[in-house]
């Protein structure tokens, strides 16, 4: 159990979507997070990951989440080319609380 802040318990919801490569895999937890963040707050983009059916231990990350000087995360993809970027939205785990 991973615990927030004011030793809250956190879940962790694990949703199985089949899609055909690794790259549509990206493109669509990409997008499935960014509707989400935008519908709650309660994503963690940086931790968004999609792994292969049969090897769920080898996760391949989904946004930079690079570090930035002042403060936020990047939220590009893993191997974007373009200057890192600054989220827009931070998430609010206290929303549904």
């Amino acid at each position: 159990m991973v615990t927030g802040p004011r030793n809250l318990s956190r879940w962790v919801i694990h949703l199985p979507i089949v899609v055909p490569d690794l790259t549509r895999a990206r493109i669509f937890a990409r997008t499935a997070a960014r509707a989400l963040a935008q519908i709650t707050g309660c994503v963690d983009a940086g931790e968004v990951t999609v792994s292969e059916e049969d090897a769920r231990g080898v996760r391949h990350r989904v946004f930079c989440d690079r570090l930035l000087p002042g403060g936020g995360r990047c939220d590009l993809p893993t191997e974007h080319t373009a200057p890192w970027s600054a989220r827009r939205r931070r998430p609010n785990p206290d929303r549904f609380r």
